[in-house]
C-alpha cells in the first residue's frame, strides 16, 4: 500500500485542557472552586484546584520541539504547540500529520479523574460531567467525524460510574478511560463485585474500558536512585499488570461482551503474554478453580481486549500471534514517544519492512479502532479525504517544523536533579 493512501485512526492521543473548558458547562455555584489555570512568576501555567497543584508536564506537550527542550520541568501555554489545547489547530496538526481522527485522554484530571472526587459527591459528579461535556460537545463536536469522544469516570461510587457511562453514550460516546489498578488508588479491585455496575453499563452501551498506562499514579521505578530511562523503559509494564489482573478476573467470565483496552501498552510482549497465560492455566487450574468455558485464556485475550503501537516492528511482525483484529495504531500526540508529523513514514517502513498484506493494513491503522469504538468517521468525510495524502493536501502551508518553544534554557544535569526530586517526593507520598 501506498503511504498516501492509507486512512490513519489513532486510538491513544492526549489534550492539554485549555484554560475556560469548564465555563459553558459547570453549574454556577461550582464556579469559584472549580479547577483553574494559574500562570506562575516562572512562567509555567498549572492547574490549581482545593490543595492540589497540577503541571504542565514538559514529556506531555512536545510535538513539534527538539529533543533538548524534553524533561519533566513545568512550562507553559505558549512555550508548546497550540494545537496541544486549541481544537482548530489540533485538526490542522492532524492534517499536516495524515491522521483522520483520534481519541484523546485527558491530562490535568488524571486518566481516571480522582482530582476531582472531594466530600461533596455533587461538585464532585458536577466536575466529572462538565468535564466530559466540554469534551464531547466542544471538543470533539468542533469537527464530528474527526474524534473518537471518550468520558471520564466516576471513579469513587461504581453505581454513578455506571450512570454517567449510560448518559455520554446516549451522546454518541463508546469509550471510557479508566484506571489500570483501581485498588491503588484506594478503591475495590477489578475483583470486587462492587463494579458490576460499571460492567453492565459498558456491555449494554456497547463502551470501551480504556486502561492507560499509569493511570493508577505507579509506575514501576525499581530504585528511588534510577535514571529516568528507566521508567520510560518500564512505563508498558504496568498495563501487563493489568491484562493479567484483568484477564484472571470475573468480569471477562461474566460479561461476554465486555471491551477492554490496553492503552499505550505496545504489542511487543503480547506473544509472550499468551503463551505464558496457557500455561499457567494448564499447570495449575486444577487447583486456582480457574474455568473459561473450555476455552483457554488466550482465547479470551482475543475475544475482550484490543491493543495499540506507535511503530514496534516486533509487534508488527508477529501480529498475527496476538491477532490482527485485535489491534489497532496509535500516535500518541503530543506525547514524547510520538512521532508526529511524521508519524505515516515512520508506520509505512515498518508496514513495507514486514511485508503486511493491504487488508491487514486497513485493519491496523482504522478499521479495528472504527469497530471496536462503534465510530464511523465516514458519514462525516468521504473516504477519498480521509487518506493520508488529502489530508496533507489540505492542510499545505502549515508549519510544521521543529522549533525551540520554552523560554528558558534547562541543562541536562538540572533536568535530572528536577527528576530525582519529582520521583523522591511521589516515593516519600507513597510511603506515608
Amino acid at each position: 500500500m501506498d503511504k498516501n493512501d492509507m486512512i490513519l485512526i489513532s486510538v491513544d492521543d492526549h489534550i492539554i485542557e485549555p484554560p475556560d473548558m469548564f465555563r459553558n458547562h459547570l453549574p454556577a455555584k461550582y464556579i469559584a472552586d472549580a479547577p483553574r489555570l494559574v500562570h506562575t512568576d516562572d512562567g509555567a501555567d498549572v492547574w490549581k484546584f482545593r490543595e492540589v497543584t497540577v503541571p504542565n508536564v514538559a514529556l506531555n506537550a512536545v510535538a513539534g520541539r527538539p529533543k533538548h527542550e524534553y524533561g519533566l520541568e513545568p512550562e507553559g501555554l505558549d512555550e508548546i504547540r497550540p494545537g496541544c489545547f486549541d481544537v482548530h489547530e489540533r485538526i490542522k496538526d492532524m492534517n499536516a500529520g495524515g491522521v483522520l481522527a483520534s481519541m484523546n485522554f485527558p491530562s490535568f484530571p488524571g486518566f481516571a479523574a480522582r482530582l476531582f472526587a472531594t466530600e461533596d459527591p455533587d461538585f464532585s459528579l458536577a466536575l466529572v460531567r462538565a468535564y466530559n461535556d466540554w469534551h464531547i460537545d466542544e471538543w470533539c463536536g468542533a469537527y464530528p467525524g474527526r474524534f473518537i469522544p471518550m468520558a471520564l469516570p466516576v471513579i469513587w461510587d461504581a453505581r454513578a460510574c455506571a450512570d454517567e457511562v449510560r448518559r455520554c453514550a446516549d451522546k454518541g460516546v463508546h469509550s471510557l478511560t479508566f484506571t489500570e489498578n483501581p485498588a491503588a488508588l484506594g478503591y475495590p479491585s477489578f475483583h470486587d463485585p462492587y463494579w458490576n455496575p460499571l460492567w453492565q453499563a459498558l456491555v449494554d452501551t456497547d463502551t470501551v474500558c480504556s486502561v492507560h498506562i499509569g493511570s493508577s499514579g505507579r509506575l514501576s521505578v525499581p530504585a528511588v536512585d534510577s535514571p529516568p530511562d528507566v521508567m520510560i523503559t518500564l512505563q508498558p509494564m504496568n498495563i501487563v499488570q493489568a491484562a493479567a489482573d484483568l484477564l484472571w478476573s470475573r468480569p471477562v467470565k461474566d460479561y461476554p461482551d465486555l471491551k477492554i483496552a490496553l492503552s499505550e501498552g505496545g504489542t511487543g510482549w503480547i506473544p509472550y503474554f499468551l503463551e505464558r497465560v496457557d500455561r499457567t492455566f494448564e499447570m495449575h487450574s486444577a487447583w486456582t478453580t480457574q474455568d473459561f468455558g473450555g476455552k483457554v485464556p488466550s482465547d479470551i485475550f482475543r475475544e475482550h481486549f484490543l491493543t495499540c503501537f506507535i511503530s514496534d516492528p516486533i509487534g508488527v511482525r508477529l501480529r498475527n500471534e496476538i491477532g490482527i483484529d485485535n489491534i489497532s495504531w496509535e500516535m500518541d500526540y503530543p506525547h514524547s514517544d510520538s512521532m508526529w508529523p511524521d508519524a505515516p513514514e515512520a508506520l509505512h517502513e515498518v508496514l513495507t519492512q514486514e511485508q503486511v498484506p493491504d487488508d491487514e493494513i486497513d485493519k491496523m491503522t482504522h478499521r479495528n479502532a472504527m469497530r471496536w469504538y462503534s465510530f464511523d468517521p465516514f458519514a462525516h468525510i468521504p473516504r477519498e479525504q480521509a487518506t493520508v495524502g488529502a489530508l496533507r493536501a489540505a492542510a499545505a502551508g502549515h508549519d510544521v517544523s521543529i522549533q525551540a518553544r520554552s523560554h528558558k534554557v534547562t541543562s541536562a544535569q538540572e533536568k535530572l536533579g528536577a527528576y530525582q526530586s519529582q520521583i523522591k517526593a511521589a516515593t516519600a507520598h507513597t510511603a506515608s
